[in-house]
C-alpha cells in the first residue's frame, strides 16, 4: 500500500512542471498558431534565472516564493521581447516558418546560456524547510513535492478563471476559435499575441524555477522537456487547458509507475500511449475540431522549374561528377553528406508540399533504412548494392503500415503521431542491443572506396530527387495538391484523400530509407541518433529553409543548412549562436524560404 501511495504522489508531483509547460504551449499556439520550439528554452531560462535569484536570497519560504515569481516574471518579459522583435514580423509568413524562427531562437538561447552560466549543472542548495518530509503509510515523502502537487490544481483554477471569467480570457478564446473574425471585430491581435506569449513564457519559467529543489539547472533541459510537453498538449487536445492538465497527470503517473514496473519500456511508454490515444481520439482527450494544417494553409501552387534552371542544375550535376579529381578529401566527404541530405529533404518535401502533411518524425524512415543496410552487411554479408536495395524496401513497407494511422489525422496531431512512431523506433534501436548494438551502434560498414562511393551517392541521390520531382509534377502530384487544398472538393469528384496520402507517405518513406542507407556507408556506422528528434528537426529545417512551395526548395535548403553547419563547426566555437542568428535573419529576409524568395524576386 505504501509503495502505491508513494509512487502515485511521485507521479502527481512530476506532472506539475509538465502541466505548466504544456499550458503555456497550448495558450500560445491557440492564439498565435506558433509551434514554439523555443518553449523548452524558456523553461530552461526560468531554471537558470531562478537559480541566480534564489541562491542570493535568504532561505525562507516567503523569499523562495518571491524568487520563483520573479523568475517567472523575468521569463515572461523575455518571451514578450521574442514575440515583439521577431515573431510579430512573421505573422504574414507561412506559419511553419515561425517554427523555423523559434528553432533559431532556441539555438541562440542555448549558446547564450552557456556563455552566461557556463556548461556545468547548477544545483540549488536546499534550505532546511525544503528538506522536510511527511510520513505516509510508514514511508517518508518529501514535503516540497506535496507543495508541488497543490500548485498544479491552483494554477489550473487560476487559468480557467482567467479564460472563462475575464475580458482578457474572452479575447483569447475568440482569437483561438477564429482570429480573422476576431480581428474584423476590432480585437488588436498584436497586443493580444504579445500578452499571450508572455503569459505562456511565464508559465514555462515558473515550471523551470519550481523544479530547482528537486533537480539542477542544466543545458539539456530544453530538449528533454519540450518533446514531453508536445506530447501532453496533443494527448490532452490542442487548445484545451483542462486536457493538458489531465494528460500531464496521466503521463506523470505512467512515468512514476513505468520506471518501476516496466523499466525496459520507459523510453517508449509515453509515445505508445500517445499513439493509442490519437488512434482512438484523433483530436486528443478534450480537443475541439482539428486545427487546419499550417502547410495546406499556404494554398500556393508549386511552379515548375524553368528550363534555364533545369539546365543549370544538370550542369552542376556534371560538375559534381568531376569533384573527386579536384576537390580535397574532406570537402568531398562534405559534398557527399550534402547530396544525401538533399535526397532526404526531398523525400520529406513530397509529403509536406504537395501532400500538406507535417512530419516531426521523418527520421524514422531514414533510420530504418540505415539499420536495414547495416544489418544486411553485418549479419548476411551482403554487398553494398544489395544493402542499398534493402534500405528503401524496409522503410517503404513500414511507412505503408504506419501510414494507415497517420493519414486520418491533420495538422499538429499528424505531426506528433509521426514523432511518436519515430521515438518508438529510436527506443527500440537503443534497447534492442542484441540486434542494433544499442548506443554502441553498428560499426565497420564501409564502401569499397571513397571515390566510387561518391559516384554511387551522386547517382542515387540525383535519381531519387528527379523521381520525387516527377511524382510531384505528375497527375498524381496534382490530385494530391487538390486533396491538400480542399479535401471535400476532392472527394466530390471521386478522389480519396486518405489513399493519395498513403501512397505519398510510402514513397516518401522509401526515399528517406535510401538516403539513410547511403548515410550508413558514408559514415561507416549507424547509431540510434539517426532516428532521434534532432535528425527529424534537421530535415524539417532544410525543407522550411529552402521553401515548401518550390520544387527545388529542399535541395537549396539542404545545401545551405548542411554546408553552413559544417563550416560553422570548423571555424566558430559558439556555432549554435551563429547558426541561430543566421536562421532568424534568413527567415526575416526570405519568409517563403530561400528558393521561394528568389522566385518572388524574379516574378
Amino acid at each position: 500500500m505504501s509503495f502505491l501511495a508513494i509512487q502515485f504522489l511521485t507521479g502527481l508531483s512530476g506532472s506539475v512542471s509538465l502541466f505548466l509547460m504544456s499550458a503555456g504551449l497550448t495558450i500560445i499556439f491557440g492564439v498565435t498558431r506558433v509551434v514554439n520550439f523555443a518553449h523548452g528554452s524558456l523553461y530552461m531560462l526560468g531554471a537558470y534565472i531562478g537559480w541566480s535569484i534564489l541562491t542570493r536570497l535568504p532561505h525562507d519560504p516567503l523569499w523562495f516564493v518571491g524568487g520563483v515569481l520573479a523568475a517567472a516574471l523575468a521569463t515572461a518579459c523575455i518571451g514578450a521581447v521574442i514575440e515583439t522583435t521577431l515573431l510579430r514580423r512573421l505573422y504574414r509568413a507561412p506559419e511553419l516558418f515561425q517554427l523555423l524562427a523559434t528553432f533559431g531562437v532556441m539555438l541562440v538561447i542555448q549558446d547564450l546560456t552557456l556563455l552566461v552560466w557556463g556548461p556545468n549543472d547548477l544545483p540549488m542548495p536546499r534550505a532546511p524547510w525544503l528538506r522536510g518530509s511527511v510520513t505516509i503509510f510508514g514511508d517518508h515523502f518529501p514535503a516540497y513535492d506535496l507543495i508541488l502537487i497543490a500548485i498544479g490544481p491552483t494554477v489550473l483554477a487560476a487559468l480557467l478563471l482567467l479564460l472563462n471569467r475575464t475580458r482578457f480570457g474572452m479575447l483569447i478564446r475568440a482569437c483561438t476559435e477564429n482570429r480573422d473574425l476576431a480581428a474584423a471585430l476590432g480585437i488588436n491581435h498584436r497586443i493580444l499575441s504579445t500578452s499571450v506569449f508572455a503569459l505562456g513564457a511565464g508559465l514555462a519559467g515558473l515550471g523551470g524555477a519550481l523544479i530547482l529543489p528537486d533537480s539542477s539547472a542544466n543545458t539539456q533541459m530544453d530538449l528533454a522537456v519540450i518533446v514531453e510537453a508536445f506530447v501532453v498538449v496533443v494527448v490532452g487536445g490542442m487548445g484545451s487547458i483542462s486536457g493538458a492538465f489531465l494528460a500531464s497527470l496521466m503521463i506523470g503517473e505512467l512515468q512514476a509507475f513505468g520506471i518501476v514496473l516496466l523499466p525496459g519500456a520507459t523510453l517508449v511508454l509515453v509515445f505508445v500511449i500517445m499513439a493509442a490515444v490519437l488512434s482512438v481520439r484523433p483530436r486528443g482527450l478534450l480537443g475541439d475540431a482539428p486545427i487546419p494544417s499550417a502547410v495546406s494553409a499556404t494554398g500556393k501552387p508549386m511552379r515548375p522549374v524553368s528550363p534555364r534552371i533545369q539546365l543549370f542544375g544538370w550542369g552542376l550535376v556534371v560538375l559534381a561528377a568531376t569533384a573527386p579529381f579536384w576537390l580535397p578529401p574532406y570537402w568531398l566527404s562534405v559534398l557527399t553528406e550534402i547530396l544525401i541530405a538533399a535526397a532526404f529533404a526531398s523525400s520529406l518535401h513530397l509529403i509536406m508540399g504537395p501532400g500538406g502533411m507535417i512530419s516531426f518524425g521523418h527520421a524514422a524512415w531514414f533510420g530504418l533504412g540505415a539499420y536495414g543496410s547495416a544489418l544486411m552487411v553485418r549479419t548476411l554479408g551482403a554487398p553494398m548494392p544489395l544493402a542499398l536495395v534493402a534500405a528503401p524496401l524496409i522503410a517503404g513497407l513500414l511507412a505503408v503500415a504506419f501510414g494507415w494511422f497517420v493519414v486520418r489525422l491533420a495538422g499538429v496531431y499528424l505531426a506528433m503521431l509521426t514523432l511518436a512512431f519515430a521515438q518508438i523506433v529510436w527506443a527500440t534501436a537503443t534497447q534492442w542491443t542484441r540486434v542494433t548494438g544499442g548506443d554502441d551502434g553498428i560499426l565497420g560498414v564501409w564502401p569499397s572506396g571513397p571515390v566510387p562511393f561518391f559516384w554511387w551517392v551522386l547517382s542515387l541521390s540525383v535519381v531519387s530527387i528527379w523521381l520525387l520531382q516527377r511524382v510531384a509534377r505528375s497527375p498524381f502530384g496534382l490530385v494530391l495538391i487538390a486533396a491538400r487544398d480542399s479535401e471535400a472538393r476532392a472527394l466530390s469528384v471521386g478522389l480519396r484523400a486518405d489513399r493519395l496520402r498513403m501512397v505519398a507517405f510510402a514513397v516518401s518513406g522509401a526515399a528517406a530509407g535510401l538516403a539513410g542507407g547511403l548515410f550508413v556507408f558514408a559514415t561507416g556506422s549507424v547509431f540510434p541518433t539517426y532516428v532521434g528528434v534532432g535528425k527529424s528537426v534537421d530535415v524539417l529545417l532544410m525543407v522550411l529553409l529552402g521553401g515548401i512551395n518550390t520544387v527545388i526548395g529542399p535541395i537549396v535548403g539542404a545545401f545551405a543548412y548542411t554546408g553552413f553547419y559544417d563550416l560553422l563547426l570548423q571555424t566558430i566555437s559558439m556555432w549554435r549562436l551563429a547558426l541561430g542568428l543566421t536562421i532568424i535573419t534568413l527567415v526575416l529576409t526570405f519568409p517563403d524560404g530561400l528558393a521561394g524568395g528568389w522566385r518572388r524576386s524574379r516574378s
